[in-house]
């Protein structure tokens, strides 16, 4: 049985998700959550393989409690159920550790279908999400120069020694490092450098 938690602070949007899921064989619900907050706290005492969970919510936002849910029972999936394709949700709940995204007009049937995907392990994504995922990928937010400074905190140099390499003042330095960060989405130097080993962009321009 594949074990799931419904957070949504409207009573009839789980109610019409519960009532669907209960009539699949392979399927339970095993608690129900009005907010983030709650989401959480529900988690942690049943352990469920799959939460559903609404972004827009009172007290903890579903992205914060992705997060948490994601430290705290690495083992449960997330799969955000959403009216929304904005930016601003979308990009934040994927790097919050959402396994899948979907909009509220996904059919039942899909529905169960991305459950069961992610339970396995897979990924599963709304079409107009992964398009819009795979125009992000392919657009390169970063200006050349602040690749170049990318390259060098990916050989882990420090903001003195990228000034010396390409010839900038230290401050200048720091305000690319600073928008390298706003860009990526990142909160840190040591996250820029993975960022920038996993892209394969160190090892670039040597």
């Amino acid at each position: 049985m594949i074990r799931v938690l419904i957070a949504d602070d409207h009573a009839v949007v789980r109610q019409g998700l519960r009532t669907f899921l209960d009539l699949q064989d392979d399927i339970e619900v095993v608690a129900e959550a009005a907010d983030g907050a709650e989401a959480l706290e529900a988690a942690e005492r049943v352990a469920p393989d799959v939460v559903l969970i609404d972004l827009v919510m009172p007290r903890l936002d579903g992205i914060e409690a992705i997060r948490r849910l994601r430290e705290r029972l690495p083992a449960t999936r997330a799969i955000v159920l959403s009216s929304f394709v904005d930016d601003d949700k979308l990009f934040p709940a994927v790097r919050a550790g959402a396994a899948g995204y979907l909009l509220k007009d996904v059919q039942p049937q899909d529905l169960v279908e991305a459950i069961r995907t992610v339970h396995g392990g897979g990924a599963l994504l709304h079409p107009q999400v992964a398009a819009r995922l795979l125009e992000e990928m392919t657009e390169d937010p970063l200006t050349p120069r602040e690749r170049e400074v990318l390259v060098l905190i990916g050989r882990g140099m420090p903001n003195k020694i990228i000034a010396r390499e390409l010839s900038l003042s230290e401050k200048t330095v720091k305000a690319h490092v600073s928008s390298i960060l706003a860009k990526l989405g990142v909160t840190d130097r040591t996250q820029a450098a993975l960022y920038a080993v996993r892209e394969g962009i160190v090892g670039q321009g040597s």
